[in-house]
């Protein structure tokens, strides 16, 4: 009986096999000798945590823009829920509510803790953001003349007989005052002709350009409103927007905010409410109020 042999191939077996060891060795060359460092991974490394630190910084742009902004304010005005929001309790708010209903006014921080009785901590938080009126921060020097006193030019005080009228002055008579030139003199017959009659009152010389409160209390020395301008006063509390843009100073969107707050209020009770009205320009309010009339 003859022996039959089990490690006989056929020439395709063959074939496969020295194919199958070629590829063997190919792979084996290629593990050796090509570099399979994580350069690659670690480049994605990398622009996975850019792409992450965009990411983050998106996410704290949008928790600052939700985050309520808090602006300098008056804290005069602070009402119930802006008390509540700078952390303040309930029985500070009251004092300092009971303290303004008595038309007395906080012209400093160390009033405000006098009054409202808050902690040195809250108020070290919140009394950066306090801010008062111009003429609290930086008050103009007012001089009180006695009848024996004199003034800085050396002459004594004029009385109001003696005073020229405003409305008549011409611009060589303004050009006697001290600090008043031809150019300041004419803005001055410029400001009163725009109006049919003139100037309502002295007050109204803030309004043009170029006068300082000091050469506008010279002017006052010589010269007074003798012969007012007329003018329909408004009614504060049925005036509408249109009736209250007509007025100097007071535009659509200050129009708008007093109408607002005339509502929260159920009315105004006095001129000096306005200064809580959003945007009013408190520098101007002395000339606002030539306007308007309260009922």
């Amino acid at each position: 009986m003859a022996y039959k042999s089990h490690f006989k191939f056929s020439n395709s077996q063959r074939n496969g096999i020295f194919l199958l060891a070629i590829l063997i060795i190919v792979f084996q060359c290629i593990y050796a000798f090509v570099d399979f460092s994580s350069e690659s991974v670690q480049a994605d490394k990398i622009a996975l945590e850019r792409f992450r630190q965009q990411v983050d910084s998106l996410k704290r742009a949008e928790i600052d823009k939700n985050t309520p902004k808090v602006y300098p304010f008056n804290p005069n005005f602070i009402t119930d829920f802006k008390g509540y929001t700078l952390g303040m309790t309930t029985e500070e708010i009251d004092r300092l509510l009971q303290f303004r209903e008595k038309e007395q006014w906080i012209n400093s921080v160390q009033q405000f803790q006098e009054v409202t009785r808050v902690s040195d901590s809250l108020l070290d938080v919140i009394s950066p953001l306090f801010q008062f009126p111009d003429w609290v921060t930086d008050p103009k020097p007012k001089m009180n003349w006695s009848d024996n006193s004199k003034n800085p030019s050396g002459d004594s005080p004029k009385t109001y007989d003696q005073k020229i009228d405003l409305n008549k002055a011409s611009a060589q008579e303004l050009q006697k005052v001290n600090g008043i030139g031809e150019r300041l003199s004419d803005n001055i017959v410029k400001y009163r002709n725009k109006f049919n009659g003139g100037f309502i009152s002295e007050i109204q010389l803030q309004d043009i350009y170029g006068l300082t409160p000091e050469v506008i209390e010279r002017i006052t020395n010589d010269f007074a409103v003798k012969t007012p301008r007329h003018v329909e006063k408004i009614d504060l509390n049925t005036a509408t927007r249109d009736q209250l843009v007509t007025i100097q100073h007071i535009d659509y969107e200050i129009a708008h905010y007093i109408i607002e707050q005339r509502t929260l209020r159920d009315g105004f009770k006095s001129f000096d409410e306005l200064l809580k009205v959003k945007k009013f320009p408190i520098r101007k309010f002395e000339i606002i109020k030539l306007y308007l009339t309260l009922n």
